[in-house]
C-alpha cells in the first residue's frame, strides 16, 4: 500500500466523518464506525481482522476508562445536589471581592469544571453566574465568559475528564503528569481567554440575561455544605494522583512504601476513595437518604453512554489505523514535514475541532494521527503530548459544536456576536495553551 493511496483512504474516512455528523446530523458513534469499515476494507484488511481490531480498539480505550467516567459522574452529582459548586463561588467572590467576581466564577469553573461534564458546569453554575453579575453590577458577558473559559478548558486537558483521561492511556502517559502539566498550561490559557478577553470584548456587546435563567433561585448559606469540606473532597482524586507522580520522581522505585503509593494513585482507585469521601460528606453529611442517593447516583449514569460509545468508537478507529499499515505511512509523512510534533498534535486536533465540533472526537482522533510519529521522539514525554492535544481541542467551537449553541442559549448572546467572543475565547485559550506546552517542553 502506497503512502499516497494510504493518506487518500484516511483523508476520505475523515471526510466521510464529518459528512455524516454535520450535513445528515448522524450519531458521531456511527459515523466512526463506519469510517473504521471502510478503512479496514478499502486497504485490503482480512475481513476477520478488521472486527478484532475494532473490539481490541473499543475494549483497550473502556477497559480502563468507564469505571473512571461512572466514579466522577458520581462525585459530580452529588457536587450538584449538595450545593458545593455554589459554596465555593460565594466563598470566593466574598474572599475576592465584587469587583473581581469574573476571575472569582472563573476559579469556579476550572475548580468544578474537573468533575462535571462541560454542559453540566454549565447547567450548574448558571443561576449563581446571573446573580453575582447582577450583584457585583459586571456585565453578564465579562463574568461568563470567564465562568465557559475555565469549564472548557479543565474539560479538554486535565484528566479524570473523558476525553482528557482517554488520551492519557492512550498516549501510555502519567497520569499524574498529565494532570499537573494541565493545571500549568490551562490556568494562564483560561485566564487570558476569559477574564482579560471577557473584559475587554464585553465593552463592543451587550448581553441580557435570559428570563428563565435570570429568575433562578439559589440556596440559602444554612443549605450549602461548608467550602473546606468542599474544596477538599473535589481536589482529593487529583492529589492522590499527583502524589504518586511527586514520589516516583524523588523516591527510589524499590522503597517500602512505594506499593501504597502506587496503589492510592491509580486513577480507579484514587477516584473510589475519592467518591466513597464525597457519598459520605456531600451525600449523607447533608442529609440525604441512603435510598435518595441511591436513585442520583443511578441517574448520572444515563448521559454518560453516548460519550462512552464516542470514545470508545474513536479508539477503534484509532486502532484500525495501525493495523491496516496505515500508521506507518502516516509516520513517514508526517515525519517529513520536520515540524515538532507538540506542534503537530496541536494543529491536528484544532482542525478537527473545527470541523466536526466535538471536542472529544477531535482529541482521539489527533491522538491517532500523532502516535505513529512519537517513535521517533524517544525523549519527548508523553504528558506534553496529551496536554497539547487538548489544547488544541479547547479552540475553533463553531457551529458544529453542540457546545457552541450551549453557550449561545445559556448567557443569551446573539447570533451575530457569537464568533467574535465564544469563538475568539476558545481559540485564545488553544495558542496560549500550545504556548504554554512549548515552554514547559524546555524545562522538564
Amino acid at each position: 500500500m502506497s503512502n499516497g493511496f494510504a493518506l487518500s483512504i484516511l483523508g476520505l474516512s475523515i471526510v466521510l466523518i464529518i459528512v455524516m455528523c454535520i450535513q445528515f446530523k448522524i450519531n458521531a458513534f456511527l459515523s466512526l464506525m463506519t469510517a473504521c469499515l471502510l478503512v479496514g476494507l478499502t486497504t485490503g484488511m482480512p475481513l476477520g481482522k478488521i472486527g478484532g481490531s475494532i473490539e481490541s480498539g473499543m475494549g483497550g480505550t473502556l477497559g480502563f476508562l468507564a469505571p473512571i467516567l461512572a466514579l466522577g459522574a458520581i462525585i459530580g452529582k452529588l457536587m450538584e445536589i449538595s450545593g458545593g459548586a455554589e459554596r465555593l463561588a460565594r466563598t470566593l467572590i466574598g474572599a475576592m471581592g465584587k469587583s473581581r467576581a469574573h476571575w472569582a466564577m472563573l476559579v469556579v469553573g476550572y475548580v468544578c469544571g474537573i468533575p462535571v461534564f462541560f454542559q453540566v458546569g454549565v447547567v450548574l453554575l448558571m443561576p449563581l453566574l446571573f446573580s453575582v453579575a447582577k450583584e457585583a453590577k459586571l456585565p453578564i458577558l465579562q463574568v461568563g465568559l470567564a465562568m465557559v473559559a475555565g469549564l472548557i478548558t479543565v474539560h479538554c486537558i486535565v484528566p479524570p475528564h473523558p476525553a482528557a483521561m482517554a488520551i492519557a492511556l492512550s498516549l501510555k502517559a502519567d497520569v499524574g503528569k498529565v494532570i499537573f502539566f494541565g493545571l500549568l498550561v490551562g490556568l494562564p490559557a483560561a485566564a487570558l481567554a476569559g477574564p482579560v478577553f471577557g473584559k475587554y470584548i464585553s465593552r463592543f456587546y451587550d448581553v441580557e440575561a435570559p428570563l428563565a435563567a435570570a429568575t433562578g433561585t439559589t440556596k440559602t448559606d444554612a443549605e450549602l455544605p461548608p467550602f473546606g469540606i468542599t474544596l477538599f473532597a473535589m481536589l482529593f482524586p487529583l492529589l492522590l494522583m499527583i502524589n504518586k507522580t511527586v514520589f516516583e520522581l524523588f523516591a527510589a522505585k524499590d522503597a517500602a512504601f512505594m506499593p501504597v503509593v502506587n496503589f492510592l494513585g491509580n486513577p480507579i482507585v484514587a477516584l473510589f476513595i475519592s467518591a466513597t469521601l464525597t457519598y459520605v460528606v456531600l451525600g449523607i453529611g447533608r442529609g440525604f437518604s441512603l435510598e435518595t442517593l441511591g436513585r442520583q447516583t443511578e441517574a448520572c449514569m444515563g448521559p454518560m453512554a453516548s460519550i462512552i460509545l464516542v470514545i470508545g468508537a474513536a479508539g477503534s478507529f484509532n486502532r484500525v489505523i495501525m493495523d491496516c499499515g496505515m500508521g506507518d505511512a502516516l509516520k513517514q509523512v508526517l515525519t517529513a514535514v520536520h515540524i515538532s510534533p507538540l506542534i503537530m498534535a496541536w494543529m491536528i486536533a484544532i482542525l478537527m475541532r473545527f470541523a466536526i465540533g466535538s471536542a472529544t472526537v477531535a482529541m482521539m482522533t489527533g491522538v491517532g494521527f500523532i502516535m505513529p510519529v512519537l517513535a521517533n521522539y524517544p525523549t519527548l514525554d508523553p504528558a506534553l503530548v496529551a496536554v497539547a492535544v487538548g489544547a488544541g481541542a479547547i479552540g475553533a467551537s463553531h457551529v458544529t459544536d453542540s457546545g457552541f449553541w450551549f453557550v449561545k442559549e445559556s448567557l443569551g448572546i446573539p447570533m451575530k456576536a457569537m464568533y467574535a467572543t465564544w469563538t475568539a475565547s476558545t481559540t485564545i485559550a488553544a495558542v496560549i495553551g500550545l504556548a504554554g506546552v512549548l515552554v514547559l517542553a524546555q524545562i522538564v
